[in-house]
């Protein structure tokens, strides 16, 4: 008769550790959590986790896994075949603030635009942001969308809200993009 509670006692212990183990609330890190242009976006947790270095076949620097900035280079990798001449540094290195708009950034083989630019960001650029208080590192997306009053970009690294609708206006003949951090956008020639 000791028996029976005894095995139905090990029962719930097995059961609920497999429950602990195999349900959770929320993605794993590194799980898929949304995509542009088929690049994925993965799931990094806590903003500040670092899972070790992406590179490709060719040994081309992506970045650190799950970051912003892999995001942003493996997409111009994959869609546009596209690698930086420097591989390395933070989001907010990627936009050189001395160079004048419109200009080739030539560490990065892009084209970059300043916020305040005569051209509106458009779908595939980066945008990037410069440090800030929550963040010395700075930021950057991919633009999916972008007319009218408002453009949305696609971002890793941010929790599971990866895409954000920001407002653009539009000041004599230059477009400005209303968050105080946008340094501007790139986009390849």
């Amino acid at each position: 008769m000791k028996v029976r509670p005894l095995l139905i006692s090990l029962l719930i212990v097995i059961c609920s550790t497999y429950l602990h183990t195999h349900h959770h609330n929320g993605p794993y890190v590194g799980e898929v959590i949304d995509r542009f242009n088929n690049i994925e976006v993965y799931y990094n947790g806590d903003s500040k986790n670092v899972f070790g270095r992406n590179t490709t076949y060719d040994n081309y620097n992506l970045g650190l896994n799950y970051q912003c900035v892999e995001y942003v280079k493996r997409y111009y990798y994959y869609v546009y075949n596209h690698k930086m001449p420097d591989s390395y540094g933070h989001a907010k290195n990627f936009f050189n603030k001395k160079l004048p708009d419109t200009k080739l950034n030539k560490k990065r083989g892009l084209y970059q635009f300043k916020n305040g630019s005569q051209y509106r960001p458009l779908p595939g650029d980066i945008i990037i942001f410069d440090s800030n208080m929550k963040n010395k590192y700075g930021h950057a997306g991919i633009i999916t969308y972008s007319k009218g009053s408002e453009c949305e970009i696609i971002q890793q690294n941010v929790g599971t809200k990866t895409r954000e609708i920001i407002g653009v206006m539009e000041v004599d003949n230059k477009f400005f993009v209303l968050d105080k951090d946008v340094l501007g956008w790139m986009r390849k020639g």
